[in-house]
């Protein structure tokens, strides 16, 4: 009996035609096709582990298996990475359970004091020995908790072992001034960085092919390039001068199985030296999210492995959440370590009850003709399909949001949503093409009002609007009242794609963190800055004009003014600006509850939960809650 193999081909050679047809039967259940008399043939994407299946089934009947050179090495390297995950999960597993020598870790955090120039806190000592004892592994603490400085911290030690020379790190463009910042903060030198991202396509591509005295200490690569320069970066990675730990932050973003941003980072991961995932949110929307991660982590021989993630999804379909669970936490518990946000040291957030406001004439004229155009609409809605249905029912509830923000925007289009809900209704047009010379929102009057009081006080504002119209609006009313402030959002340049003289968002950033540089108002929008930007420093307030149903993005704003570094010692302020009788109160009170059940999972050591914390239909639900099912 003999095992041959030929790239993705396994040969099954039975010389002596022993095979009994039960077993000839379990073959071709597993894909073996018969080629002639004695030879079996099978594909496999993963001929390691299958060679195993097949090795382990034959060896209880045969003792005279042979295997060609080549499928003999594939079958030693599969079992040597077999036992040393093996050997991986036991390091994790004993040391989050507090099992591990206490001497070796004492000499890792010496290092650490005697090296780094910001002195690391206990839970982000713990957090870094994990990570080194793993060697590949994931961080999940919560934001805010110094996940940046972790690997850093960790970085410097490989390095100084002679393990690695180079720091590639791949994540969305907003990450970039972090990674510089923090490099700079916690080693002690700026570093030699290379940004991979945007620009120049042939001065990128020569950079991918410096090395010697040529190369960088840090690279930092967005999803989307990395997608175009797959080849290049694999290239790279893989010379012999280069010995890179690969980190990929804010991991959630590879989470799509299949995924083409997903795809590019995995094919990178064979040719990295060590490799951590990085996310306070890693299964944003069900347990099959971290499968991508874990994949990239042990690209060989992922703890995930198929028969696993089949009962995992299986187990989740069938709302058996905690068998998935079990499941789960067994093959991954030892590989991630996280930070809850009790362990931060934090002081508390005030979170200020709703600043609610009474709506001006023409506002409230508008929003009540809205609500009353659904009202009848809604009774009509059983008529219509399904998928139809589900359009309508967003797009009203976006138009809600709209009027409650700023009238202005019932004019801004929305995608797949064409519904004119002010149909021969030309007075309440006529209302929304002159709505700035009748009269100013009255949210616009109380922000200006609060500003005010902060400002006399010296204290630095954040002010978050989900509407690029109601953020350019906002600045203009202060301009007018003589407060500088300066906007975040989409169209924001990043470093990357700055190509003009116009702030990019780092600038803006750092200059708002400034305690003397007199910008002391920032007007962002969630969506382009409530990830990877930390404000806490010197900024402790934050007001919301508007908020969206996406939990994600307001926890992540949160998270702007509350971390570690600053909120030890400076209690962060939120606002809630609300008109009275209004959408307002709805979307406030689901976020709350959204972020109280994602608290109540953080706040345990890890919890496997399936939270749809980024839901594209929040305002669906909302219409539900707020004017029924439209009839059905």
């Amino acid at each position: 009996m003999r095992l041959e193999n030929q790239e993705k081909v396994l040969a099954l050679i039975d010389s002596d035609q022993e095979l009994k047809p039960n077993q000839k039967s379990q073959l071709f259940y597993w894909g073996f096709n018969k080629e002639d008399d004695n030879r079996y043939v099978a594909t496999t994407e993963d001929l390691g582990s299958f060679i195993e299946k097949i090795y382990s089934y034959l060896n209880k009947s045969f003792s005279d298996i042979t295997f060609s050179p080549e499928c003999r090495k594939i079958y030693s390297d599969y079992c040597d990475q077999k036992s040393n995950l093996a050997e991986t999960v036991l390091r994790g597993s004993n040391f989050k359970s507090g099992v591990f020598e206490d001497r070796e870790f004492r000499k890792f955090v010496k290092f650490l004091d005697g090296k780094l120039t910001r002195r690391l806190r206990d839970h982000q000592k713990k957090s870094a020995y994990h990570l080194y004892l793993v060697k590949n592994g994931a961080n999940f603490s919560v934001p805010g908790s110094g996940k940046t400085s972790v690997v850093l911290a960790v970085y410097e030690k490989l390095k100084a072992e002679g393990l690695i020379n180079v720091l590639f790190v791949i994540g969305p463009p907003a990450c970039f001034g972090p990674w510089k910042y923090e490099f700079e903060q916690t080693l002690g030198r700026e570093p030699d960085y290379r940004i991979l991202a945007g620009g120049n396509s042939t001065e990128r591509m020569n950079e991918y092919y410096k090395f010697g005295e040529n190369l960088g200490e840090l690279y930092l690569a967005t999803f989307q390039t990395l997608l175009n320069d797959q080849a290049h970066a694999r290239s790279f990675l893989s010379n012999n001068g280069v010995r890179a730990l690969l980190v990929v932050d804010e991991a959630h973003y590879i989470k799509q199985i299949d995924g083409e941003w997903a795809k590019a980072v995995l094919s990178l991961a064979p040719h990295a030296a060590y490799r951590y995932i990085l996310t306070g949110t890693p299964l944003p929307k069900g347990f099959t999210d971290v499968f991508n991660m874990f994949d990239f982590l042990f690209p060989t021989y992922p703890p995930i492995d198929d028969q696993a993630k089949l009962q995992i999804e299986q187990f989740e379909k069938q709302k058996m959440l905690s068998d998935a669970k079990s499941v789960l936490d067994s093959r991954i518990g030892p590989l991630f370590y996280r930070v809850r946000k009790s362990d931060l040291g934090l002081l508390p957030a005030v979170f200020h009850e709703p600043i609610l406001v009474k709506m001006n004439h023409y506002e409230n004229l508008l929003y009540d003709g809205i609500v009353k155009k659904i009202q009848n609409y809604a009774k009509e809605d059983y008529l219509r399909n399904i998928d139809l249905v589900q359009r309508l029912l967003r797009g009203r509830v976006i138009r809600l949001r709209q009027c409650t923000s700023y009238a202005k925007l019932m004019t801004t289009a929305i995608d797949n949503y064409d519904e004119n809900l002010l149909v021969d209704e030309k007075d309440l047009e006529s209302v929304i093409a002159n709505y700035d010379k009748l009269e100013k929102p009255a949210k616009l009057v109380k922000l200006i009002d609060m500003v005010q009081v902060l400002q006399k006080s010296n204290q630095k504002v954040v002010i978050w609007s989900n509407f690029r119209k109601t953020l350019r609006l906002i600045k203009r009313e202060l301009a007018k009242h003589g407060f500088r402030s300066e906007m975040i959002y989409g169209d924001t340049p990043t470093q990357v794609t700055a190509l003009s003289d116009e702030k990019t968002r780092e600038q803006i950033r750092d200059e708002f963190v400034d305690e003397e540089s007199g910008l002391d108002i920032l007007i962002a929008n969630p969506a382009a800055c409530a990830e990877s930007i930390s404000l806490h420093k010197t900024c402790f307030h934050a007001i919301y004009y508007d908020l969206s149903y996406n939990c994600a993005q307001y926890l992540q704003s949160l998270d702007r003014i509350h971390r570690v570094g600053g909120s030890e010692i400076n209690q962060a302020h939120y606002y809630f600006l609300q008109y009275e009788n209004s959408v307002d109160q709805d979307i406030l009170s689901n976020v709350r509850r959204k972020a109280q059940q994602m608290n109540d999972i953080i706040e345990k050591d890890y919890e496997i939960y399936s939270l749809d914390m980024f839901e594209e239909d929040g305002e669906v639900e909302a219409y539900k809650r707020l004017f029924g099912d439209g009839g059905r």
